[in-house]
This record gives C-alpha cells, sequence and structure tokens, in this order.
C-alpha cells in the first residue's frame, strides 16, 4: 500500500528518485514500434530513463512501491511522455486526469493526497508557456503518472491497511493490480479512474450521499437550523420549522400521507428516527433531536470510512450473493441485483463480537448437531458447571466426548478439574442452539448462519447477543428457497418439516455456490436499495478508522 505523502511535488519526487539510485542502471535503447517518435519524444524519453531507473524485483518490499509502478509504466512506454504533446503542452488526458483528482472528495478522499494543487499550477504553466523546459515537462508528466496511479491503487484497494483499523476483519481484495498497463496500453486514450471504483451497489449509493451532505455542509439555511436545534435546552422547545427543514434536507426523498392518527410533522420524525436506526415512535425525545444536530462534516466522515470499507472487499460481488450487515443486524439474499430475500439476525455480543469476512456457502445441515467450540466452552460452560455443576449440563442438553476416540463420557465422571480435557455436542431437537437449520459457510473463525430457539429475540431493537454466529430470522425460508430455488431439488415446508420430526441430521450439499459477505458497515442501503440508512456503531470501529483517513 502506498504510504501517505504530502507537500509539493519536488519533496514527493525525491523519495523515488532516491530509491531509484539504489537499483542497477539500465541502458536499453530505444525499442522502435511503429513509426519513430518526433524529436521532443525522444528527448523526453532519453532524460527521463536517467531519471526512472529500473527496480530490483527480487525485493518485494520494493517491486510493489510506488516507484516500481512508475518505472514500470514508463519502461513499457519506451519512457515516452504520458500527459503531454509533441509541443510539451499537457493533452487532453491530463485535464481528464485533474477532473476526476478533484472528484475523489466524493469518494471522502482528499485530493491534495495526489498533489493535485501543485499539478494545477504546473499545468496552468504548461499551458500558457510556449516555451516550456524538458524538466518541468518531465517534473509534470511523472507528477501525473504518479497521481493517476496512487489514486487508482486507492480506488481499488483502500487508502489504509484493513488491519490497522480493525483487527477483525478477514475479507480478501481479489482485485488485479494492473493500472501501469492499462496506462501505457490506451496510447493517448484516458483510462477513467472509475473503472478501479468498486462496483457494489452500495458504493454508489454511499458515494452519492456523500456528495449530498457536501452540498449540505455549504447550505447556509441548513446549518443555521441545525445550530437552532443544537441550541435548543429541551427536546420539546426545539423549533418545528427547523426541523422540518433538517428531515426534509437530509432525506428530500421522504413522503407523508393523510394520516388520521399520526400528524405529518411524526409522520417526518418517526422515518428520520428509522433513518437513524432509532426506534420510530414519531415523538421528540433528547436522543433524536441529538441526531438532529448532527453537522454534515460528521455524516461525511462516517459515509468516507465505510466507502474505505467497501474497498477492502472484492470489487465485484456477482449475480448472487448473501451479505450480512452486522451493524444494521440484517441479512439480504441478492439475486439479479434484487432482494430474493431479507430478514432481521441476531450478532455477537460487543464482548464476542462477530467478525468481518468472507466465504462461500457450502451445505445446508437440517437437525444440526452442536458442538460447543473453545469460547463459549470457556466462558459459559466451566462457569455454568462451577457454579449448578451436573445439573448445567443437563439443563443445556450437553454430553461429553473424547476428543480422541468420540467415545461418549459418563456426565458421574466429570469434574472441574477434568472438564476442560473433553468435547461438549448438543443432539438435534428442539431445544438445540443451531435450532432446526444450519447454513455452513467453512472459514477460519467458524463463523455460520443458523436457526435459534430464542425466536423471542428477533422482536428487539438491540440484537448483538450471540457469540459471534449469525441467528437467522427466517431460517425455514432461506433453506426452501437455496433448496428449491437455486438448487432446483423438490423442497417444500411439508418436507422440510417432515424432516425435522425426525430428528435426524441431514447435510445437503450446495452445487449453487453462494458467497458469503459479513460486513460493518455503519451507513448501509435500505430494502428499496435506493437509500443509505446510518446505523450505530455498535463495537465502535468508526472512530479508530475514520482518525487514519484523516
Amino acid at each position: 500500500m502506498y504510504a501517505h505523502r504530502s507537500g509539493n511535488y519536488f519533496k514527493l519526487l525525491l523519495p523515488v528518485l532516491a530509491l531509484a539510485t539504489l537499483f542497477s542502471s539500465c541502458e536499453d535503447d530505444w525499442k522502435e514500434k511503429g513509426p519513430k517518435p518526433p524529436d521532443s519524444f525522444l528527448a523526453f524519453s532519453k532524460q527521463l530513463k536517467t531519471i526512472v531507473l529500473p527496480v530490483d524485483t527480487l525485493n518485494k518490499k520494493i517491486a510493489k512501491s510506488l516507484a516500481a509502478d512508475i518505472w514500470r509504466t514508463y519502461e513499457a512506454g519506451n519512457y515516452l511522455p504520458v500527459w503531454c504533446r509533441e509541443d510539451y503542452t499537457p493533452n487532453d488526458a491530463s485535464e481528464k486526469l485533474v477532473n476526476e483528482l478533484e472528484d475523489m472528495q466524493m469518494d471522502g478522499i482528499n485530493p491534495e493526497r495526489y498533489n493535485l494543487s501543485a499539478i494545477k499550477i504546473l499545468k496552468e504553466r504548461l499551458d500558457t508557456n510556449k516555451h516550456n523546459t524538458l524538466h518541468d515537462v518531465i517534473t509534470f508528466d511523472t507528477m501525473l503518472t504518479r497521481s493517476y496511479l496512487y489514486a487508482a491503487k486507492d480506488l481499488l484497494m483502500g487508502e489504509v491497511l484493513p488491519r490497522k483499523a480493525d483487527s477483525l476483519w478477514f475479507h480478501v481484495n481479489d482485485s488485479v493490480w494492473n493500472a501501469p498497463q492499462l496506462l501505457v496500453a490506451a496510447k493517448g486514450v484516458y483510462h477513467s479512474l472509475d473503472d478501479f471504483r468498486s462496483d457494489v451497489p452500495t458504493y454508489t449509493l454511499l458515494r452519492n450521499e456523500y456528495r449530498r451532505y457536501y452540498k449540505l455542509a455549504n447550505d447556509t439555511a441548513f446549518n443555521r437550523a441545525l445550530a437552532a436545534i443544537h441550541y435548543q435546552k429541551k427536546p420539546d422547545s426545539a423549533s418545528l420549522e427547523n426541523i422540518i427543514l433538517v428531515i426534509k434536507g437530509e432525506m428530500p426523498w421522504v413522503q407523508t400521507v393523510e394520516n388520521d392518527t399520526m400528524k405529518e410533522e411524526a409522520q417526518l420524525i418517526a422515518a428520520y428516527q428509522d433513518y437513524c436506526s432509532l426506534k420510530p415512535t414519531g415523538k421528540l425525545d433528547s436522543i433524536t433531536v441529538g441526531h438532529l444536530s448532527v453537522t454534515p462534516a460528521s455524516y461525511l466522515q462516517i459515509l468516507g470510512a465505510n466507502m474505505e470499507r467497501i474497498r477492502w472487499m472484492q470489487k465485484q460481488f456477482g449475480d448472487l450473493y448473501l451479505v450480512v450487515d452486522v451493524p444494521l443486524m440484517e441479512l439480504f439474499l441478492r439475486r439479479d441485483g434484487a432482494n430474493a430475500m431479507h430478514m432481521r439476525v441476531v450478532v455477537g455480543k460487543p464482548e464476542r463480537q462477530t467478525p468481518s469476512l468472507y466465504a462461500t456457502m457450502a451445505n445446508v445441515v437440517i437437525n444440526p448437531q452442536w458442538g460447543v467450540p473453545p469460547t463459549i466452552l470457556k466462558k459459559d460452560v466451566v462457569p455454568g458447571f462451577e457454579k449448578s455443576g451436573k445439573k448445567y449440563l443437563a439443563s443445556k442438553g450437553l454430553k461429553a466426548y473424547d476428543r480422541k476416540t468420540g467415545h461418549l463420557i459418563q456426565t458421574s465422571s466429570l469434574n472441574i478439574r477434568n472438564l476442560r480435557q473433553y468435547s461438549y455436542k448438543q443432539a438435534p431437537g428442539d431445544d438445540n442452539s443451531l435450532g432446526y437449520v444450519k447454513f455452513n459457510l467453512p472459514n477460519p473463525w467458524d463463523i455460520y448462519l443458523h436457526d435459534t430457539p430464542h425466536r423471542t429475540d428477533f422482536g428487539r431493537r438491540d440484537r448483538f447477543l450471540s457469540s459471534g454466529c449469525i441467528r437467522l430470522q427466517q431460517p425455514r425460508e432461506m433453506a426452501i428457497y437455496i433448496l428449491a430455488e437455486l438448487e432446483k431439488k423438490r423442497y417444500t415446508e411439508e418436507k422440510l418439516d417432515s424432516i425435522i420430526e425426525t430428528h435426524k441430521t441431514r447435510w445437503e450439499l450446495l452445487k449453487t455456490k453462494i458467497p458469503v459477505h459479513i460486513t460493518y458497515l455503519t451507513a448501509f442501503e435500505d430494502t428499496t436499495g435506493k437509500h443509505i440508512r446510518f446505523t450505530r456503531d455498535i463495537y465502535n470501529r468508526d472512530e479508530k478508522l475514520i482518525s487514519l483517513l484523516h
């Protein structure tokens, strides 16, 4: 990952040049391909070869550096200029890049990260000066090449290393880094930075929302209303006019209907509460008023952080995938761009957080047996046994087994000293912790999706209650959809129920591999897929990421 650098371009170029001097010199002659370049380009090429030297590709750290990418770009293009014309004036591609670098602001990335101001100053000088020096042209061209590659990498893989911001982030970014090749292959035709942006629909929505809040940040009337709400001493003393102005500013799509039981302002407040993942009562309270006075700048930071998280993920999710947004505590099964299923879920407690990961669903298990994982054995089973003894195991339906042979261990032989040396399992049944259906997605963290006997939890607003795995509100419906609609098996509700009644475990291997993205996004789309909702940061992960981005 490219390190953040600031200051003018000449300071930026020094580390690149200093690094280049470490490498052996290269005296490759011009390899003519097609018509001979004009003399001005040949002079450029000859001079640039003395500045941008070959890299030591055996050194992995250097080979992946920005200096290496700059060298690869020019070496592949025979050291000819990328951003200048024959007369040493900036070409059309340079103008497009400048505009796109400015637009990086809408990705939550400061364009000055790419030395935009210095680029503009030098470009204006080259545009207006009829006698540009070779030194200025090389400086300008290499500056733009560096900025293009830097911006492309940020868009494709993120500004910061994921694990620096989130120790429980295990997604794999499968993006192919080919910006140097694309830049040269374009041969004067600009290859847009937009091609490096995520194709995940959520990213586009977040970017559009960022653009809207960016405008609100400069809206005088909107910010005056925010300040007025902020300085009210009591929630009910806030001006209704200011409240409506803020709600409609943040939610321009919101509509009300004639309703005898709820007035228009109450409908607006309820819609806003849902937008902020608050309980939609339609009544003003201190929490709602607190949200109503949050500045656009704060929302811009949140939106920027969540775009960064998506940049850490796969660039494309495909036509069929399942996504669980942990802070939202909801699941979406998407097929051909639409929600085939949507449901509430229960996620990990703050002390047993659900990690963010990517895996592929391998099978559906009906009447699963539950094996107690090490964390639950340590934090629940052992303390429970210490308190209640063998009654605890009986109340949970747990039986002990020898780890090596798998033989059943008699409960009478268990004590607090030997308790940890055995494994514990819960037979299929009505009280099984996994319920009647389990969806396996093999991964090193033993995280999976499953049913639960605790059905009332899905009516709760706070559903971070599990030990890390994902409990589903509609597990049977999802099992039937996957097995009948995707796998084309003869599965009906009646057939599933008849299998469940046997209390015998049945495995259904899947030919259709369903990608599963368990992620942590504190700004995520609503069920319509058209608008963003802000969630609570239940694991308090935003602050650290935001601090690394700014």
